[in-house]
């Protein structure tokens, strides 16, 4: 718990309940979220109040190299999320994606690096070994840009890899599976369906149904970054974090619509396809190596667990004062 952690992404889904633990863990927490005029903060104006005092943030964008560098004066851990996530987006705007994710983690390498930091935990995502080619998938699993937001998620992967290799900057690279839960964006599947739900829909549109996932909930995910901080064991390496179970989209809409107790039925709706040769068509995660170096297992996994995971999101998305913050059923690119 000695020394300041550095937070980027601090304002969205997996980086404010990341703030959230490791502020209740006992460290002290510099949130850098994306500056805007209006000087919220995303997810983080909505924590919860043990801990809505109890970090600092910093405002400003991992596309800038003087500013990170700002944000990771006087840390000794980094804990890099800040990304642009959203696949289809990619496709209409990928240069904006080379300058956050790619751009972003060099100047968050170099600033790292300058500082002398003990440790940069980097998130790096599934949709970086496409589809798989073998399951359950490994650390080994091939790299696969299937997307321009994995092209530019294996390069941030590259960049972070060439400074541990380079300059031994003391370097994690996480990669999680599918993380969801609440606070989660509704262009992911599970909000998608659930926020349709909870809103009186009965006629739920999402893209392709038959592709398969390893959803693994939020504070499994959290636990990850939380226990990679102390890992000396996992310096270098890339390490997966995923629940160990699969399930088709689906399957598990048929299992959200039970939890919420309701029927549904579910329409294929053109826009929110993939193109079919970008579309990944298969990911499960092995888990075995986070068992390994970081002593983590999921509190989430298989089928019983994944349930009670859709309990809690559906419970929390159902809360009306949750579910404002959604424009319901309109699909955002």
């Amino acid at each position: 718990m000695e020394g300041r952690v550095l937070v980027t992404g601090a304002d969205g889904f997996i980086g404010s309940h990341l703030v959230e633990q490791l502020v209740r863990t006992g460290y002290a927490v510099r949130a850098m979220v994306q500056y805007n005029s209006f000087g919220t903060r995303g997810w983080l104006d909505h924590c919860q109040g043990d801990v809505a005092d109890g970090f600092e943030v910093f405002s400003g964008d991992v596309r800038d190299p003087n500013g990170v560098r700002k944000a990771m004066e006087g840390c000794s851990f980094a804990l890099h999320l800040a990304a642009l996530i959203g696949i289809p987006y990619s496709y209409h705007s990928p240069d904006s994606y080379v300058d956050t994710n790619v751009k972003g983690t060099l100047n968050i390498m170099q600033a790292a690096r300058d500082e002398g930091v003990r440790r940069v935990v980097h998130t790096s995502t599934s949709e970086v070994y496409g589809s798989a080619l073998f399951v359950p998938i490994t650390e080994d699993h091939p790299l696969r840009g299937q997307s321009p937001y994995s092209a530019t998620k294996i390069g941030a992967d590259q960049i972070a890899w060439s400074f541990h290799t380079s300059f031994q900057t003391p370097v994690t690279i996480l990669r999680p599976f599918n993380v969801y839960g609440p606070r989660q964006s509704a262009r992911a599947v599970l909000p998608t369906v659930i926020t349709q739900i909870a809103a009186g829909k009965r006629e739920v549109r999402l893209g392709s149904l038959h592709p398969t996932r390893d959803f693994t909930y939020v504070t499994d995910t959290v636990a990850a970054f939380v226990a990679a901080l102390d890992a000396d064991a996992a310096d270098g390496e890339v390490v997966n974090v995923g629940s160990g179970f699969e399930i088709s989209i689906g399957d598990a809409v048929s299992l959200v619509a039970e939890v919420m107790g309701v029927e549904v039925e579910v329409f294929s709706d053109e826009p929110r396809m993939r193109p079919e040769a970008s579309e990944v068509s298969r990911l499960w995660a092995s888990n075995a190596k986070a068992q390994s170096l970081l002593d983590w297992t999921p509190e989430f996994g298989l089928l019983e667990g994944f349930r009670r995971g859709i309990e809690l999101t559906a419970e929390w998305f159902s809360d009306p004062s949750n579910l404002s913050n959604y424009r319901v059923g309109r699909y955002e690119v």
